[in-house]
């Protein structure tokens, strides 16, 4: 019955870190991934084209206003902020007229600074939890839970093997003693 306990716990924990893990790709393959795209294009359009595929999804999964903190808000959660950002950058691309390089050339140096963070790795700008938003006090609470059920099933388990291990031993002496 203890080895069942703990394989559930476990099982439970790492259930909940998988789905955890499947958002964030999926978020991925359908906003910061086209976000970076857009920032490393090097022609209008195609910064364009990689924009509004990100936008859309956004529109789609209805993240483009609120916050994804839980306790307080603070402005680097604000999405409504981020998107209306995203959408102007969008407009800038798509009203753009003119035929100059130089024109175009800040245009997009404009887009890679709005959408990346600046540092020695740039990062895609994103309000941190939006791949779960908006449960993300839900998914908050699993994480903490998957964590505690995870460390109850090793500990479970640690406590088992050292049970096993004194029999194995036990056992081992007496046979020790026998001969």
């Amino acid at each position: 019955m203890k080895n069942l306990l703990w394989i559930v716990l476990v099982i439970i924990s790492l259930t909940i870190f998988g789905f955890s893990v499947s958002k964030k790709i999926a978020f991925k393959q359908n906003v910061s991934g086209y976000l970076k795209r857009a920032a490393d294009a090097s022609t209008i359009d195609l910064a364009n084209e990689e924009l509004t595929k990100a936008i859309d999804y956004l529109e789609a999964n209805n993240m483009t206003s609120g916050y994804t903190s839980i306790l307080y808000e603070t402005p680097d959660e604000d999405i409504g902020f981020w998107y209306r950002n995203l959408k102007a950058s969008q407009n800038e691309l798509a009203n753009l007229k003119s035929e100059s390089a130089l024109e175009k050339t800040n245009v997009l140096i404009k887009l890679r600074e709005t959408l990346l963070d600046s540092g020695e790795k740039s990062k895609v700008t994103i309000p941190d939890g939006l791949a779960v938003y908006p449960n993300n006090a839900l998914w908050a609470a699993l994480m903490w839970f998957a964590l505690a059920c995870g460390l109850a099933g090793f500990g479970l388990m640690l406590k088992e093997i050292g049970e096993a291990e004194k029999r194995y031993n036990e056992r081992k002496k007496l046979q020790n003693d026998e001969i």
